[in-house]
């Protein structure tokens, strides 16, 4: 099951990285475009060209969630196997996974919206003041 979900949600990835470069640069990021893709983990960072950000942001998102599982996993099988922590210790790691899970997912949404918000932050900075109103500051 666990393999099946990683396996979805990098195909989803792809796909979504391939629609998204072949969008121009230039252009102004919609903050409600880059909300909705990083619905699927380090999707919104993809749309606004952060492909290395996308990357880590789904790298993260995969390993919280396959060690909250693995967690969850041990805590419920522990009488049936012998493991060298305490039963308590599976389920402190297993709490502490989930709410990585939620911080990451959550982090990653609004960091896309801050970054399709702040697009033309550097084009707006390298213009002069003088260019923007065609008009001279005397």
């Amino acid at each position: 099951m666990l393999h099946k979900c990683l396996f979805l949600s990098f195909f989803l990835n792809i796909i979504l990285a391939a629609q998204v470069t072949k969008t121009d640069s230039t252009l102004n990021k919609n903050p409600k475009t880059a909300f909705y893709l990083s619905t699927v983990p380090g999707g919104g960072q993809l749309y606004n060209g952060k492909l290395l950000k996308g990357s880590l942001v789904f790298a993260l998102e995969s390993f919280a969630m396959y060690s909250w599982l693995e967690n969850a996993k041990i805590y419920r099988d522990y009488d049936t196997v012998d493991k060298p922590l305490p039963k308590n210790r599976y389920l402190e790691k297993r709490n502490k996974y989930a709410w990585w899970v939620i911080f990451i997912y959550f982090y990653s949404m609004i960091d896309a919206m801050v970054d399709a918000h702040l697009s033309p932050f550097d084009q707006i900075m390298n213009t002069a003041i003088e260019d923007t109103k065609g008009e001279s500051n005397e």
